[in-house]
């Protein structure tokens, strides 16, 4: 299966639509503003929140807490110097990427879960998520969120450097 997410432009706060193949909108997705770190809640199409993710402020590596029906998910971005890496606390998962070329497939073993995809030169930050189980469709929707959390935060850092 696959969704699309798209990010909103011009808005205070992250927010992000996200739809399925038929166009059909499945979540929506807003942060907070003001807060200490990213904070990120995923609703679904009756606007019932159904997932939250937290970064956590004062770590070394990037570090995400996925929260879903009373389980808790630890992501961090471990330290490579070429292909991104992530590691999950709490699942048997690792995802690894080109990070020029925005593109990451999330593993269970040899099993692939999720390929994931940036689209470039896009009104707004566009991605596609093409999912091999739909019983992993909001885990993996959390994890592209926190892909693109990081990736934001690495651009900030990058910008505000040179």
């Amino acid at each position: 299966m696959k969704l699309y997410m798209k990010q909103k432009v011009f808005s205070w706060k992250d927010k992000f639509f996200v739809k399925d193949e038929g166009e059909t909108d499945r979540y929506y997705v807003e942060g907070e503003v003001f807060t200490l770190g990213k904070k990120l809640h995923v609703y679904d199409a009756e606007q019932r929140e159904v997932a939250f993710i937290r970064q956590k402020v004062w770590s070394f590596l990037p570090r995400y807490y996925i929260e879903i029906g009373g389980e808790t998910i630890e992501i961090v971005k471990e330290f490579t110097l070429l292909k991104p890496r992530f590691r999950f606390e709490g699942l048997p998962w690792t995802m690894q990427g080109d990070f020029w070329a925005h593109e990451y497939t999330m593993l269970d073993g040899e099993r692939v879960v999720m390929q994931l995809s940036k689209k470039w030169l896009t009104w707004g930050d566009t991605y596609e998520l093409d999912i091999a189980d739909g019983g992993d469709e909001l885990l993996c929707l959390c994890v592209a969120l926190t892909v693109d959390c990081v990736l934001a935060d690495q651009s900030a850092s990058a910008s505000a450097s040179s």
